[in-house]
């Protein structure tokens, strides 16, 4: 077995992976990234999803890297595309026009982007990218360090052992906790361990949000490209969610819930005439091409991204199986999405009273995949390292923070962000849980293992709880989270501390945050936000189909409790 002795080691290039490294490399350390796929990029890549950001994302709120990551993505349309004049001027240019997001573009594009980015790093030697590697082994120097990870490339069984200093863990499902025997949560935690009011009130270690494998289509009207259902088609087809509250209808089916009230609606989905302004049909909803905004012919057709939930597999988890369980758990979940996609093709209902768009053709050009479906399922909620300091409801949300501007302030801040809190349906029968978040920062201390001295959380697997990973799991915060980790590991081997002491001393601390704002990292808000504005479906209330705030009665009972 060969084995490499970088300074540091990054196990999943992911969103939060690509910016460890980028971070780690910026500060002159050599660095190995692993990435199971083909691609790096996690979410925006090989998972097939658009960021979801807030409101001010366009002034502030996110890491001057991120921006970069954003402005390339923009750039790269400008250079390679034929864009029509106003839009090619359009500094907030979109290149799909969906509702969902200020910034929907082709997965192809962000991992181009990403690449560029990694590109001079990888040239001068600082950092090397072993793609299609997963970890399947890990060697602890004492109960509290790791000393190696051994990794196994999935092309050809080889094998490789990697040795450093530092270890981040940036993998979609925290692989690397379970391996280390560090103490982490899945699932749902109870009331009673976290006083959060919308925790259920025994935990639920199986209860995890539900996972999709997202797809491209295009519309080839006059042509048929509809695919063979899957075997379990005929399941999928009649599939009625078990949540609580119950799903209005079959999962295939125009029916769903409004997540900020729990009433049934029904979606929309029409390929030719969706006016995305009205934030409700499917097909511009997140939407990566609008063909309007290129020249006459280019694109023959919108490119239609689905992250539905219709897609949600939600019979299952793959924190808690065998490898041999989590594959079949994987390959259901695909089965859902091919389902789904006959579904649409053939008896999907049509605005005019037909049945079914045979025209739908499935692109897996653009997800290079042999079935068309994404390279990696989109992981909303991972295994949680326990550390010592752990973000909570009552920390971010609206409703428990009724008089307040901002959440809770951390003197120990990483990095900023804002998303709703926002839970998928779950494996556990919960329906969504959709609540107002307040602009909040990223602690620490919620980067620091309890216990664990070298190994550091750098993606969805921080100390949040099945609540707040709702808010915290979103694109720019995950590059945060990836950014500060990787920085909190340079500025520790500079100056050979860990990372509790960095938090412990507050000069040191006060030092590593002044590290973190020369690298571009937004530490505090504005004091004069309008939190109307970082909402960015604020204009979706204008339709009765949309999602105005959520009312009181639907949340459980908030009494706090001093169990922390």
């Amino acid at each position: 077995m060969r084995s490499l002795d970088p300074d540091v080691v990054v196990i999943g290039g992911g969103v939060g992976g690509c910016a460890a490294a980028l971070a780690l490399c910026r500060s002159g350390y050599h660095v190995v990234l692993t990435e199971e796929t083909g691609w790096i990029g996690g979410q925006l890549t090989s998972q097939m999803v658009p960021p979801d950001e807030h409101g001010w994302i366009e002034q502030f709120g996110c890491t001057a890297s991120y921006r970069r990551f954003r402005d390339g993505v923009r750039q790269y349309y400008r250079d390679y595309y034929p864009l029509l004049p106003p839009h090619r001027e359009d500094p907030r240019l979109n290149p799909g026009n969906a509702w969902v997001s200020p910034l929907c573009h082709e997965p192809g594009v962000a991992l181009a982007v990403l690449e560029a980015m990694l590109a001079p790093e990888i040239s001068r030697g600082r950092l090397l990218v072993l793609r299609h590697h997963v970890p399947v082994g890990l060697d602890l120097e004492s109960s509290d360090r790791v000393r190696s990870i051994d990794v196994e490339n999935l092309s050809n069984g080889s094998r490789c052992r990697l040795r450093a200093q530092y270890f981040l863990d940036a993998t979609e499902n925290g692989d690397l906790l379970p391996m280390a025997g560090a103490e982490y949560v899945t699932g749902s935690e109870s009331r009673r361990e976290t006083g959060e009011p919308n925790a259920p009130d025994r935990p639920e270690p199986g209860n995890v949000q539900a996972f999709s494998t997202c797809f491209v289509l295009e519309e080839r009207a006059g042509e048929s490209h509809i695919i063979d259902p899957p075997a379990s088609y005929d399941f999928w087809r009649s599939y009625l969610p078990k949540l609580t509250p119950p799903w209005p209808g079959p999962l295939l089916s125009w029916e769903g819930v409004n997540p900020r009230t729990m009433e049934a609606r029904r979606y929309e989905f029409d390929p030719h005439g969706e006016d995305p302004s009205r934030c409700t049909g499917l097909w511009s909803y997140r939407r990566i091409i609008d063909r309007t905004l290129f020249e006459p012919g280019f694109f023959t057709s919108d490119l239609c991204l689905v992250n539905w939930p219709m897609i949600d597999y939600m019979e299952a988890n793959l924190l808690d199986c065998s490898v041999a369980e989590r594959t079949r758990r994987l390959a259901r979940g695909r089965e859902l999405s091919l389902s789904a996609i006959h579904w649409l093709q053939t008896e999907a209902p049509r605005p005019d009273g037909g049945q079914g768009w045979p025209g739908l053709r499935l692109r897996g050009d653009l997800a290079g995949t042999p079935d068309g479906l994404a390279m990696a399922p989109y992981i909303r909620e991972s295994r949680r390292i326990k550390t010592i300091y752990l973000i909570s409801e009552q920390d971010v949300s609206a409703r428990c923070r009724p008089r307040e501007t901002f959440a809770a302030p951390y003197e120990d801040s990483v990095g900023i962000g804002h998303y709703r809190i926002d839970l998928h349906p779950t494996t556990g029968g919960d329906n969504y849980i959709d609540i107002e978040a307040l602009p909040f920062q990223i602690p620490l201390g919620a980067l620091i293992p309890v216990r664990m001295e070298n190994l550091i959380p750098s993606a969805k697997n921080i100390g949040t709880t099945h609540i707040t990973n709702g808010c915290y799991r979103l694109h720019p915060v995950e590059w945060n989270i990836g950014e500060s980790a990787g920085l909190l590991v340079a500025f520790c081997l500079d100056r050979k501390k860990l990372p509790r002491e960095v938090r412990a001393d507050a000069h040191l601390l006060e030092h590593f945050q002044q590290f973190l704002q020369a690298e571009g990292v937004e530490l505090v808000w504005p004091g004069d936000l309008d939190l109307h504005d970082g909402d960015p479906h604020r204009h979706m209330t204008r339709e009765p189909s949309c999602l105005p705030p959520l009312p009181p009665e639907t949340t459980r009972e908030y009494t706090p409790l001093n169990v922390l």
